[in-house]
């Protein structure tokens, strides 16, 4: 782990650019615009999907991207190839979001040689776990970040409406790999929970960042 980089993050707002397929809000300039509001209400970093918004991203932003790759949307589908991992390198993303849990690879590869294919490519990796256990095992595996993304989204992790910050402590406490809170964190005061709880910074998305799916909460709302 670079730990510049961990230090740029340390305390600090991580803020997630992304849409849905289909919502209006899915196109590359204007998830680099997005990524750019983030920027100058004072994000660490983005978090961003798809090589293609990455490198644009990387190229307009000037702050660390964060890369993934959401391919399909059952399974392992966050960057579960290496192949998926090196294009988001090669794109420039400074981190690699990757999932970690237990589940079965598409390519039957192993987390661990994910890690060591970015490694080798001059990135880094951060683990999107679910779980202690897959934290744990995520870290023995050289991640150099490990966040809590996928709390309460896959089958053996406990549904959830508000932050998982229960695992964050666990996280936090167990292993030595800087912690990242991601998952449902809706206000600022939750942040601020989530660093209190052991997290070196916080992923925030759709909070921030996702227009369509919050006019849809005060529209049911109204509708009650």
């Amino acid at each position: 782990m670079t730990p510049s980089l961990a230090d740029a993050l340390k305390g600090r707002l991580i803020v997630s650019c992304q849409a849905p397929p289909g919502d209006p809000m899915r196109h590359t300039d204007t998830l680099v615009r997005m990524a750019l509001a983030a920027r100058a209400g004072g994000a660490a970093a983005v978090r961003v999907n798809e090589p293609e918004v990455v490198a644009a991203t990387v190229a307009a932003v000037g702050l660390p991207v964060i890369g993934l790759w959401k391919d399909g949307d059952t399974g392992v589908y966050i960057t579960p190839t290496v192949r998926h991992a090196l294009a988001l390198v090669e794109a420039g993303a400074a981190i690699v979001a990757a999932d970690a849990t237990a589940r079965p690879r598409p390519d039957g590869s192993t987390f661990a040689e994910l890690v060591e294919a970015v490694h080798e490519a001059g990135a880094q990796v951060m683990a999107d776990v679910s779980t202690l256990d897959e934290g744990r095992e995520a870290a023995a595996q050289g991640a150099d970040f490990v966040a809590t993304t996928l709390s309460g989204y896959v089958p053996g992790s406990a549904r959830q409406t508000a932050p998982d910050l229960r695992l964050v402590a666990e996280l936090a406490a167990e292993i030595r790999t800087p912690v990242i809170a991601e998952g449902r964190i809706s206000t600022p005061a939750q942040a601020a929970e989530a660093l209190a709880a052991g997290a070196l910074s916080v992923v925030v998305g759709t909070a921030i960042t996702a227009p369509t799916a919050l006019t849809r909460l005060f529209v049911d709302g109204l509708a009650r």
